[in-house]
């Protein structure tokens, strides 16, 4: 009789749990939205950020704004956060896997897209920017 009681107890337990989970939706695959990929050059930074800071210097100091084309994405850094900057970051991700790269640990920033290949870091970014405005 106790193994009974035992057994009723446990179905309820578990009746209850599968009750709960499929009105809260937890067994239910959550989709997750596939942001289109952005056009053009997107150039993704973290406020605060030194390397960031390095890139935004060169770009102001050159003017390469007037020469060059391209999109800046704030993403979230040193607890900056919002909807936008978290919807960026999303985009920053979707971005690294098209490139193939590992995101297991996150990915860095400063980070340039600019439709086809990959740049992280402060020098590749100036580089590719003093290639594309014409600087020696």
């Amino acid at each position: 009789m106790d193994k009974a009681i035992i057994i009723i107890i446990l179905t309820v337990v578990v009746l209850g749990f599968l009750f709960w989970g499929f009105q809260t939706g937890f067994f239910v695959k959550k989709e997750v939205p596939v942001i289109p990929l952005p056009e053009g050059i997107v150039l993704f930074f973290g406020e605060g950020c030194p390397h960031c800071k390095l890139v935004e210097d060169f770009i102001s100091q050159n003017k390469i704004s007037e020469k060059v084309q391209f999109t800046q994405l704030e993403i979230p850094y040193n607890g900056k956060n919002s909807t936008q900057l978290t919807a960026n970051a999303g985009v920053l991700v979707q971005v690294a896997q098209e490139c193939k790269l590992d995101i297991s640990g996150g990915v860095n920033i400063p980070f340039l897209w600019d439709g086809q290949n990959c740049l992280v870091g402060d020098e590749p970014i100036i580089n590719f920017f003093k290639t594309r405005a014409g600087i020696q």
